[in-house]
């Protein structure tokens, strides 16, 4: 277990409902116990195993002026503790073990750059490693467990089947290409893609990974005090075609 980064946020409080995609509705713990706050959701994914009614989150004040919500939604409970909910951080924890040679799946990189555009898209990361190599790399965030098992997306994705296939072009091309998928769920045990959700994503990853594109599912812990921790590389279901 390494300690990646702290994870900071201001308040708890209790989930009311999801007006939509964006916007969850909260009654506060502390502070302000017993009042009802709007705060922003910056997660795609539906989280209906974790935004249920009564159940416990963090928030973090809102930083920028303007905004129509006072709160940032940070991490919701389950069984086996805070699970990490915004997206926002996701690219800040890929970049932390991206710079940890031990942690990285790709070893020591000499540069690694951000939001570096391909074509008429935009990738997480391009990393240039020791030996000089390019490697290009999308970064998912997973934070659906069922049975032990890491599933990704937990809605439909096309933008993210839109990155698989973007990165079986680089492949195609002679150049490495990667998916880091980060499972912020401490009891999974292995990592699937999620086909009764998306079949299409399902399938094109099947076909990344035959096609030679690296996929790396990663797994963390969020602690009781905010230190999200790096806990193992998992692997894929067995039954997992591909």
């Amino acid at each position: 277990m390494v300690k990646v980064m702290d994870i900071a946020w201001d308040a708890e409080a209790l989930f009311v409902d999801r007006p939509n995609r964006f916007l969850a509705t909260v009654k506060m713990i502390r502070p302000g116990a017993g009042t009802l706050q709007q705060v922003h959701v910056r997660d795609p994914g539906r989280l209906e195993e974790l935004l249920l009614p009564g159940n416990r989150l963090l928030l973090s004040a809102a930083c920028s002026p303007g905004r129509k919500t006072a709160w940032d939604l940070i991490a919701a409970r389950s069984e086996a503790g805070w699970v990490l909910v915004n997206s926002g951080l996701h690219r800040t924890i890929a970049e932390r073990i991206l710079k940890i040679s031990g942690l990285s799946p790709f070893g020591k990189a000499c540069r690694i750059r951000a939001e570096v555009k391909r074509g008429r898209s935009r990738l997480d990361f391009l990393i240039t490693t020791v030996e000089d190599e390019d490697v290009w790399i999308e970064v998912k965030g997973c934070t659906l467990v069922r049975h032990g098992i890491a599933l990704f997306p937990d809605a439909p994705t096309s933008r993210g089947t839109k990155h698989l296939r973007e990165l079986i072009e680089i492949k195609d091309a002679g150049q490495r290409a990667a998916v880091m998928i980060l499972v912020l769920r401490a009891e999974a045990d292995c990592f699937s893609p999620n086909r009764e959700t998306d079949g299409l994503f399902s399938d094109t990853l099947d076909l990344a990974r035959k096609k030679g594109v690296e996929v790396y599912p990663l797994k963390f812990a969020l602690q009781d005090d905010g230190s999200l921790n790096y806990l193992a590389k998992i692997l894929f279901k067995r039954s997992s075609k591909g």
